[in-house]
This record gives structure tokens, C-alpha cells and sequence, in this order.
């Protein structure tokens, strides 16, 4: 059986057009106030990446970016007293909202200790327990159809430099968990781009269906990954250890290929939750043991004569546990690779990484995004959304704050633009 994940992950190397667009500017009445602030180890002080940042209650969120900031905007509507902030490890923290704009807030995390008997965790069968988990999808993931709100980023670095910045609220229609992703959607509401008109930046990549990700990479609808009772003889699985999210105890259970086919295979870990066995986590890549069989994972078209040579393609998928259900939370995938052309001494490196958040929905039962609408997959994101400079295109969307690196990016190529 092949896997899905061939499909969505195509890259296209392409010459890109630079083309302008007036941005669009909207009026809307605020409703809504923003909690901004830092997320930090209480013991080295560390910022701390991806923490999950939800109101509780709700479906509403984001995430930290890699300097540990974020910025939730929070509806006037939700009557929130507090936010709610966890990352695997740690204890989760609630911290006070007064239902008004707040800048500079530090929010500390302490690690958490395992809990649970090495003893007995390490005389669990890994596979047996993975095949147990596979069986209760039915019970922990939601039964009806659910329209999802997130928020996707794509960015292209070649070598040092952003070269591409791709932003887009979406929406995210999925069926039950039970019926696998064929006939799950994403709709572009509203997106923006900056690209490098640097002439040497016209070779770029494309990463063709990017917000489709959050459907292909929800490991757990889409079994084809990994997750596939009847191929899951070809990965060997090991008891890790255990750990700490939502404070709940979880199962770490380590999986590398154990066969050889004519496809590449993953290797990584999955979190299983203690008590109710329930996938929250996937951390995976794809093997490198073969790099043609990788190349042939992700690579739609590349232009005669360059060479392509991957490097690393890996990918992390949340879940997070609200009402009794666990609900997909966050998506990323990182892409690292070499072109190269004949004749030619250097190549050049490459980095695509995309991540989605969920920031929201309308909860189950939710009308499908009829599929003129939908985004495909053979489309790219830059190609369809316009340029931007207005400070306040997301207005009341909930997004990943941009770290330093990116924001020094967004600067410079808006002065490109503006030349």
C-alpha cells in the first residue's frame, strides 16, 4: 500500500513571476481584546516553542512562536476569565484575563515529573498498545462532520534568506474520524504573500496543496500514514518512557521501518494517552536511508539539469483533549534540501516550513465546503492570495505571532516591494 502522504507533499521547482496587488483593506468594529506575552521554563527560563495557548471552554487558540511569544485575540462574547496554557512536560497554567488589551505578560511553565511505574511501563507491549489505540478512534475523536478555523504559514528560505512568506486564515472541513480524509476540505478565507523580487531568487519552490497539510498529516484520520493495522508489521515499536501533557500521563512509543519497499517508510514516536489511549502527539520523518525514495516522496518537477538532494523531511501533529474528545490542534512540516545544476561548483540550500493552528470552528454537524470553493491540491498558496503591507489585514483572527527572524524578513521584503 502507498502512502497517502506522496500526494499533498509535492514540491515544484518553478520560475516565479513576481506580481503585484493592491491590498485589500477592511473596516470592522472591535469586539474583541489581545493578551500578548512570553511563555518560559520556570526553572532556566528558557522560552518555551509551540505551548498551546486556549481559552477554556472553547475551541479557541494558538501557539507560541520560537521565541516563546504569543498573541491570543479573545471575543468580548466568551466572558473569559482566564487563558489557559500547556506544553508536553509541563504543568498547565491558567492565568488571569480582565477582558481588556494587555502587552508584556511572562507566563512560567514547570516540568513535570513522570508519574507512572518505569517498571510497568517498560513491560508494555509497544505494538499491541499502538493496535489498542488504533481501536478506540471511534470513542475519542469526534463522530460528526466539524468545520474548523485555522491559521496556516508557509515560508521558503534559501540559505539564510526568506525568500517567500505565505499567510492564510482557512477553514477546515472534516468528516468523522471514522471515514478517513478523502472527503475533507480546506477553503482559503482570506491569505497574503511577500516574495523576494531578488533576480536570483526567480528558481524557487512551490509546496504544492499546503494547506491541505492539516487533512493529509492528521496521522490519526488518515491511517495510511502509519497508522494502518494492516501494515503496521512493517514498523518495529519500542516503550520510551512516559511524559506529561494537558496533565494527563502519556505512553512514548518510539517506531522505525523494519522492511524495505519500493517507497519510503517513517520513523519517530507516538504520545498515547494513559488513560483513555488516545493518539495526542506524532513526532515523524521520512527515511533517509534511501534518498531517491525520498526525493520520490516529495518531488513533483524540477527544471532539466538541477539536482535535487533532500536533506530532512519531518513533520509534528497535536491533539488536544477538550469535552471528552481529543481534536486536532497543530500541524507542522519542515522541509530542508540542496539544488544544485551541472557544472556548477556550490549548491544552494533550501528550507520550507509550514505549520497550521487551530483557532477555532463551529463545532460538528457543519455543512461541507462546497468543492468549487476548495482549495486543490495541485495549487500553491503564493499563487493564489495577494500582496500585503496593512498592519491590520487579520483583525480579529487569531494567528502564530511571526519570531524575529521572520518579522526582519517581512520588513525587508516590504521595502523591496515598495522600491
Amino acid at each position: 500500500m502507498k502512502t497517502k502522504i506522496l500526494k499533498p507533499i509535492g514540491l515544484m521547482l518553478v520560475l516565479l513571476l513576481f506580481s503585484g496587488s493592491t491590498p485589500l483593506w477592511s473596516q470592522y468594529s472591535k469586539d474583541f481584546y489581545t493578551v500578548k506575552g512570553v511563555v518560559k521554563d520556570k526553572l532556566s527560563f528558557k522560552t518555551l516553542e509551540n505551548a498551546n495557548i486556549s481559552i477554556p471552554g472553547t475551541n479557541v487558540g494558538t501557539v507560541t512562536n520560537a521565541n516563546g511569544e504569543f498573541s491570543i485575540k479573545i471575543k468580548d462574547s466568551h466572558n473569559a476569565k482566564t487563558i489557559e496554557v500547556s506544553l508536553i512536560g509541563y504543568s498547565t497554567v491558567s492565568f488571569p484575563v480582565k477582558g481588556e488589551d494587555v502587552e508584556g505578560v511572562k507566563i512560567y511553565l514547570s516540568p513535570k515529573q513522570n508519574i507512572l511505574d518505569e517498571v510497568t511501563i517498560y513491560g508494555t507491549d509497544a505494538e499491541l498498545l499502538v493496535r489498542k489505540a488504533i481501536r478506540q478512534i471511534g470513542e475519542n475523536y469526534s463522530s460528526g462532520s466539524n468545520m474548523l478555523s485555522g491559521f496556516y504559514r508557509e515560508t521558503i528560505k534559501k540559505r539564510r534568506s526568506y525568500v517567500n512568506v505565505s499567510e492564510a486564515i482557512v477553514e477546515i472541513y472534516k468528516t468523522p474520524y471514522d471515514q478517513g480524509v478523502y472527503k475533507d476540505l480546506t477553503q482559503i478565507y482570506k491569505g497574503r504573500k511577500l516574495v523576494s523580487e531578488d533576480p536570483h531568487d526567480t528558481v524557487l519552490v512551490k509546496l504544492l496543496g499546503g494547506p491541505n497539510l492539516s487533512i493529509y498529516l492528521d496521522i490519526v484520520k488518515n491511517p495510511d500514514l502509519i497508522l494502518n493495522i494492516e501494515t503496521l508489521s512493517f514498523y518495529k515499536f519500542k516503550m520510551e518512557g512516559t511524559t506529561m501533557i494537558e496533565d494527563r500521563p502519556h505512553y512514548i512509543i518510539s517506531f522505525v521501518p523494519q522492511v524495505t519497499l519500493p517507497y519510503a517508510l517513517y520513523f519517530g514516536k507516538l504520545y498515547i494517552d494513559v488513560q483513555n489511549l488516545a493518539f495526542s502527539r506524532a513526532e515523524f520523518s521520512v527515511s533517509m536511508d534511501d534518498r531517491n525514495k525520498a526525493t520520490a516522496a516529495i518531488l513533483k518537477k524540477k527544471p532539466f539539469g538541477m539536482h535535487f538532494k533532500p536533506e530532512e523531511i519531518s513533520f509534528l501533529v497535536t491533539y488536544k483533549f477538550r469535552d471528552g474528545l481529543s481534536h486536532l490542534n497543530y500541524i507542522r512540516s519542515d522541509v530542508r534540501f540542496k539544488c544544485d545544476w551541472k557544472k556548477r561548483l556550490f549548491s544552494t540550500n533550501y528550507t520550507i516550513v509550514s505549520e497550521t493552528v487551530i483557532t477555532g470552528g463551529k463545532g460538528e454537524d457543519a455543512a461541507r465546503i462546497p468543492f468549487k470553493l476548495a482549495f486543490r491540491d495541485n495549487q500553491s498558496l503564493s499563487d493564489k492570495v495577494i500582496s500585503f503591507s496593512d498592519p491590520a489585514f487579520w483583525e480579529d483572527y487569531n494567528i502564530i505571532e511571526p519570531d524575529q527572524s521572520l518579522e526582519t524578513a517581512v520588513n525587508r521584503l516590504k521595502k523591496e516591494q515598495t522600491k
